[in-house]
């Protein structure tokens, strides 16, 4: 077997690879004991990405609105609104308005509610910008991963 076909092309990810030479990753949540679809299983990423954007967005124009006018301070307050925002309503609802909107819970892996320390936890780890980034079989970020979280369907 060629090397090249062990790890991967750069284009296709070595995941490509491994499913073409018949390993089977199964469906995203299946390690997890979630469903393939409909509620209760893993949230698609654009729908989570969509969210994120409009939670932005109504952070933008909160921060515009009550904050600071100035273009060289106002997404630094929009950070400092959107890390409260997340906070609270992630650790008490387990929502944020862009995910109700949507159609997206965070829930813990082993069921039921985030914890409130899980969920500043998590809301740390989103606004580094990084962990989100990184994601594992099942499409959680490095955010979910470290909070014992997932995002699932509604």
């Amino acid at each position: 077997m060629d090397n090249r076909q062990v790890l991967g092309s750069w284009l296709s990810g070595p995941r490509a690879t491994a499913e073409s030479m018949g390993i089977d990753f199964g469906y995203r949540g299946q390690r997890l004991g979630l469903p393939e679809e409909g509620p209760g299983s893993v949230a698609p990423l654009a729908k989570r990405v969509v969210a994120i954007l409009v939670d932005w967005a109504m952070c933008l124009l909160i921060a515009y609105g009550l904050i600071s006018r100035e273009p060289a301070t106002l997404s630094n307050w929009a950070l400092a609104v959107f890390v409260v925002m997340v906070t609270l309503t992630v650790g008490t609802l387990g929502m944020t308005p862009g995910k109700r909107l949507l159609r997206i819970r965070v829930v813990s892996v082993h069921g039921g509610r985030l914890t409130f320390p899980r969920a500043v936890l998590r809301t740390f780890l989103l606004a580094l910008a990084i962990p989100p980034l990184v994601w594992d079989r099942d499409g959680r970020g490095l955010h979910d991963r470290f909070s014992g979280a997932v995002q699932v369907r509604v």
